[in-house]
């Protein structure tokens, strides 16, 4: 009999931290690698929000809080909602927990069980399988397609559904490909989803950081029958550059809310009291900071698409939302360097690292094997001297 449960051996640790990891640890050795890695901002939180923070300890604000949040924290993301959505929820209809990834976990075992299932579009974020499947419920992953730009349309939806279909997620935009659903596209799916009697997942996390003036729409605001399907995962990890402060917020209907809180309860409790009072000027304090950190990402972006693009045989969507970039390598399996052939993403991943000390991510964890994951959430200079060494060592594919 093994000593772990069966859900422990099924589990994978989640590969872009395994790959920041082991990046950071050769790093130690004093090698010299590019990590396009973690979706992590490069960028430090704003001082107005340490400042925050640091008046939070001072004031001896550092006891346990409600378990969702206190109430202060609620109201600050019921303005977010209002403000920047039109959307308006109670303060029961809200939740704070310690980060995004959190918020997404507590609501697929609020909401899910075995025998249920879950449309994923793929690419896909790496976390959404593998916590679907932790609640007995089976992840349905529909193919979407990169002459399409990476979104999945009404008749792959449609094809998908089935009478156990609990739930479908959508992230826009989208980690890994940065891809972004319209208003108009996204009220199509959400037609399919009432006629289904189906929940809407909207992980809307990298809100903020669109380009080219595209307009970001929440499926919830699209009319309120959908907005009392539709449960919204976000945070301010990526938007404020505050990653480690360990904040995300989740909306939607109450009794899932309460669910989740119960859950919460008998887990982490409530998120970090001080971290609490930082999110709070995040997200009602100057948003200006927001606005600069997008104008580097969209310089970053212009450039790595257009540098992806020239390496022949590779082609790269220019994403129109997030910080990665998700270029398809696959003409170079089958080629070899010193006798070893590369055959899929994972290997070729394998073959940047040892060989052009560049980090990026596997295809094939999000779903979608003929392409790598590159975050641009780094340096101009890092990612000049990292997309140098990958065009070195493609040439040196046989």
């Amino acid at each position: 009999m093994s000593i772990l449960s069966s859900r422990a051996r099924a589990l994978k640790p989640s590969p872009t931290l395994a790959i920041n990891a082991k990046a950071k640890s050769m790093q130690a050795q004093g090698i010299h690698v590019i990590s396009f890695g973690a979706g992590e901002p490069d960028f430090d939180t704003p001082d107005n929000i340490k400042r925050a923070a640091v008046k939070a300890i001072e004031e001896g604000f550092t006891k346990y809080t409600a378990v969702g949040g206190t109430d202060e924290l609620k109201d600050a993301i019921l303005h977010k909602f209002k403000r920047d959505n039109g959307l308006t929820y109670k303060r029961s209809q809200v939740i704070a927990s310690s980060g995004g990834k959190h918020s997404f976990y507590n609501l697929t075992q609020a909401l899910l069980e075995g025998g249920d299932e879950v449309v994923v579009p793929s690419p896909f974020w790496v976390s959404y399988p593998p916590m679907v499947a932790l609640t007995g419920a089976t992840p349905v992953i529909v193919e979407t397609r990169e002459e399409n730009d990476f979104k999945m349309t009404p008749p792959d939806l449609e094809k998908a559904i089935t009478p156990r279909t609990k739930a479908l997620i959508i992230n826009s935009p989208s980690n890994p490909t940065g891809s972004t659903y319209t208003k108009e596209e996204l009220e199509k799916i959400s037609q399919i989803a009432l006629a289904h009697n189906v929940f809407v997942i909207s992980d809307e996390i990298y809100e903020k950081i669109v380009y080219d003036g595209f307009q970001f729409t929440s499926i919830a605001s699209l009319g309120e029958e959908i907005k009392k399907r539709t449960m919204i995962v976000h945070g301010v990890a990526k938007t404020y550059a505050m990653t480690g402060w360990r904040i995300g917020y989740a909306a939607g209907p109450e009794e899932i809310i309460a669910a989740m809180s119960n859950i919460q309860s008998q887990s982490t409790s409530n998120p970090n009291s001080i971290a609490q009072k930082a999110t709070i000027e995040a997200l009602v304090g100057p948003q200006e900071a927001v606005a600069k950190m997008v104008a580097a990402f969209l310089e970053r972006r212009n450039y790595i698409v257009d540098r992806l693009n020239e390496l022949p045989d590779v082609s790269c969507y220019k994403p129109a939302g997030a910080f990665y970039v998700f270029p398809n390598f696959s003409s170079y399996y089958g080629r070899s360097y010193q006798g070893k052939r590369i055959s899929n993403s994972t290997q070729l991943a394998d073959f940047f690292l040892d060989v052009a000390r560049v980090a990026v991510v596997p295809g094939v964890e999000f779903g979608a094997d003929p392409f790598e994951r590159l975050s641009f959430a780094t340096s101009m200079e890092d990612i000049q001297e990292g997309l140098d060494r990958i065009e070195e060592a493609l040439r040196q594919l046989k």
